[in-house]
C-alpha cells in the first residue's frame, strides 16, 4: 500500500521588479493627474472663503480663511432659485429633444437603406466643422424676426439636434446584427416599432453618453444665452447669472468663486449619482465603436 503523497504548498508568485515598478509609476501618475484636475476646484473653494484683500496677495495662500460671509453675499446678489429652475428646464428639454432626434437620425443612417444616405450623413457630420460663434449673428436675426428673443425656445430648439449624438447612435445601430430587424419585420413590426422595441433598448449606453454630454453642455452654456437674452431677463440660466459679479469697478472674485461653488454642486452630485452608469456606458460605447 503506497503512502498518500502530500501536496506541496504552491509558492506565492513573486512580482517581477519591472512589473512592480510599472504599477508604482502608474499609481503615482494617477495621483498626480487627479491632483491636477482637483486643483482648480480647490482654488475656487479657497478663493470663495478668502477676504477681498487676500485675493491679490502674492504668493497666494492655499489655506482657506473660512470667511463664509462671501456665500451669503453671493446668494443675495442674484435670484439663484429662479436661475436654477431655468437651467434645469432648459437642460432637461434640450436633452429630451436631442435624444429624440439622435435616435431617429441614428436609426435612419445606421439601419435604413436609401439613396444618398452616405452623402446626407457626410453633410450632417460637416456641421461639426462650423464654429458655434459663426452662427450667433444669423440665428440672432432669425430669432428677432420670429420673436424668440428672451424666450426658452431660443435656448432649447437650436441645440435640440446633437451631431455627436447622431454619429454615436448611428455607429451603435450600424454595429447591430441585421437579423434582429429582419426577424422583427417578419413578425409584422413596422419601422417605428422596430426602432422603439428593438433598437432603443440596445443603444441605451450610447443614449446615456449623449444625454450627459448634452446636459453638461446646456448647463455650462454662457455665450449663447447671454447674447439671446437681455439683462435681467426671467429666462436666463445660472451661467448668465454669474456675470452679476462682473462690473465697471472690477470683478468680485470672492463672491464669484462662492457662486461658482454652490452652482457646481448640482452637476457634481448628478455625476456622482450616475458615475456607475456613466462608466458602464463609456465602456459599452467604446465596444460599440470598435464593432
Amino acid at each position: 500500500m503506497t503512502k498518500p503523497t502530500t501536496a506541496r504548498p504552491i509558492p506565492a508568485r513573486r512580482r517581477h521588479p519591472r512589473r512592480l515598478a510599472g504599477a508604482v509609476v502608474r499609481r503615482v501618475f494617477a495621483v498626480l493627474l487627479g491632483c491636477l484636475f482637483i486643483a482648480p476646484l480647490y482654488w475656487v473653494l479657497t478663493t470663495s472663503l478668502a477676504r477681498n484683500g487676500d485675493v491679490y496677495k502674492f504668493p497666494p495662500s492655499l489655506i482657506p480663511h473660512w470667511h463664509f460671509g462671501n456665500y451669503a453675499r453671493a446668494w443675495d446678489a442674484a435670484p439663484w432659485l429662479r436661475l436654477f429652475g431655468n437651467t434645469v428646464l432648459i437642460a432637461s428639454a434640450t436633452v429630451l429633444l436631442a435624444l429624440f432626434t439622435s435616435v431617429l437620425a441614428g436609426f435612419a443612417f445606421g439601419v435604413l437603406r436609401f439613396r444618398g444616405r452616405k452623402v446626407l450623413f457626410a453633410l450632417v457630420m460637416s456641421v461639426m466643422l462650423i464654429p458655434q460663434t459663426v452662427l450667433l449673428i444669423p440665428v440672432y436675426i432669425i430669432a428677432q424676426t420670429i420673436d424668440w428673443l428672451d424666450t426658452y425656445w431660443i435656448q432649447i430648439i437650436p441645440w435640440g439636434a446633437s451631431v455627436f449624438g447622431i454619429f454615436l447612435v448611428r455607429q451603435f445601430f450600424a454595429g447591430l446584427p441585421e437579423e434582429l430587424f429582419d426577424a422583427a419585420e417578419l413578425d409584422g413590426a413596422g419601422r417605428l416599432r422596430m426602432l422603439w422595441s428593438v433598437g432603443v433598448p440596445l443603444v441605451r449606453p450610447a443614449l446615456l453618453i449623449v444625454g450627459l454630454n448634452v446636459f453638461m453642455g446646456s448647463w455650462n452654456s454662457f455665450l449663447w444665452p447671454f447674447i439671446m437674452t437681455s439683462s435681467g431677463s426671467h429666462v436666463q440660466p445660472v451661467e448668465v447669472g454669474l456675470a452679476t459679479f462682473y462690473g465697471t469697478d472690477g470683478t468680485d472674485w470672492t463672491g464669484l468663486s462662492a457662486a461658482v461653488a454652490f452652482t457646481t454642486v448640482p452637476v457634481l452630485a448628478l455625476f456622482l449619482v450616475l458615475q456607475k452608469h456613466f462608466v458602464t456606458g463609456a465602456y459599452s460605447t467604446a465596444a460599440g465603436l470598435r464593432g
